[in-house]
């Protein structure tokens, strides 16, 4: 933990080598993390973790101002938000003319009983966290911690600067929050 926060320091000071310091020491834990995003996405994601959180990664440390990462939290809500724009950026490749837009790969067996799912789709939660976020920054954040970076609900309050129950308070909020959003956007697809 301190290593990170000591290669966090140096980076901000502008030791340009102090990214390849940090890769090896935070690869497993982002690797990890996304490995259980992808588990949630629907069958036949194209998208490895590996090459997630290497493309998270390079968007993480190729950037032309100097990143301002305070701790190991504030690092990791970062590589939450860039997972998340990842995956809504496959998500609407995925959703455009070229690759089919919405039509659903089905195989002999099924045609004749395909009916309209009621997953959400992971565009439908951008949208819905895009409205949370203008309504109530910090559960949206919260969202964004627990649900694209993994982080449990302490290490989610502790990159937030709140106390655990305020925390889950917010998630609690943010949830019921979300459910009637998705809740609206599936039935408006039906």
């Amino acid at each position: 933990m301190y290593d990170v926060t000591q290669i966090l320091s140096k980076i901000e000071q502008g030791d340009d080598s102090a990214a390849e310091q940090l890769l090896p020491l935070v690869y497993e834990e982002l690797r990890h993390l996304a490995a259980v995003r992808l588990a949630k996405e629907k069958p036949g994601q194209t998208l490895q973790a590996t090459s997630l959180v290497h493309e998270a990664y390079v968007r993480l440390t190729r950037t032309d101002d100097v990143p301002r990462w305070k701790s190991r939290g504030h690092f990791f809500a970062a590589a939450a938000e860039a997972i998340r724009r990842i995956l809504i950026e496959q998500a609407r490749r995925k959703a455009g003319p070229k690759a089919g837009g919405d039509r659903q790969r089905l195989g002999l067996s099924e045609i004749h009983v395909a009916t309209a799912g009621t997953d959400f789709e992971l565009l439908d939660l951008d949208e819905a966290l895009v409205r949370l976020e203008a309504e109530d920054p910090r559960a949206a954040n919260e969202v964004k911690l627990r649900f694209f970076a993994g982080l449990t609900r302490e290490e989610a309050a502790q990159a937030l600067g709140v106390s655990v129950s305020t925390a889950d308070n917010d998630w609690a909020y943010a949830k019921g929050w979300l459910q009637v959003q998705l809740a609206g956007a599936t039935e408006a697809s039906l």
